[in-house]
């Protein structure tokens, strides 16, 4: 049952970063794209998360997991920063 929960974080965090990137690519809103980069990170740790759990069981990935998701978080944050510094008049 795990497993299965675990397939299904990565499908939608797979989708959620190609619909925001499908919508960044249409209208050309800098936060979509932003979004879509952290969701990329987040797929990545999710896809991490069923290997780690599923595949390879004698190796631990825990530290790449946790980078990956960090890393997708870090570049939102960033996003975001760098969009309200650049709007300052």
């Amino acid at each position: 049952m795990a497993a299965a929960v675990f397939v299904l974080c990565a499908l939608t965090s797979i989708a959620c970063a190609l619909l925001l990137w499908r919508g960044w690519r249409a209208s050309g809103v800098r936060l979509l794209m932003w979004a879509a980069l952290c969701f990329v990170g987040l797929a990545v740790n999710n896809v991490m998360l069923v290997v780690d759990e599923i595949v390879v069981r004698e190796h631990d990935l825990r530290l790449t997991r946790d980078l990956s998701g960090f890393a997708g978080v870090a570049i939102l944050l960033f996003g975001i920063i760098w969009d309200a510094t650049e709007r300052r008049p």
